[in-house]
């Protein structure tokens, strides 16, 4: 599958790896609606390290179809709200 992060590039993951990530987004989500601005951050920069580690970046001169797209390092709380949408459903969906 293909991930885009929000201000960096594409990063090919193979879909074996989502439930580790779906572990972090749903620390992530409850981070948010607490309101903990540090753990958030430290979430998402986990999240974000992770999806680099497993993965393997796409050259900067390729454009594939995103199946997931995840913020920005420093992407706030209501930024990734607004990423969100109403659903709830975290930043790795179906998993």
């Amino acid at each position: 599958m293909i991930v885009r992060i929000m201000g960096e590039g594409q990063v090919a993951l193979a879909e074996s790896h989502l439930a580790e990530l779906d572990k972090l987004d749903e620390e992530l989500l409850v981070e948010m609606d607490a309101g903990d601005g540090p753990g958030f951050r430290r979430t998402l920069t986990a999240l974000l390290n992770r999806v680099h580690e497993l993965g393997e970046p796409l050259p900067d001169d390729t454009l594939e179809p995103s199946d997931l797209i995840l913020p920005s390092p420093d992407a706030t709380i209501e930024e990734v709200r607004e990423l969100l949408g109403d659903d709830g459903d975290g930043l790795i969906p179906g998993t």
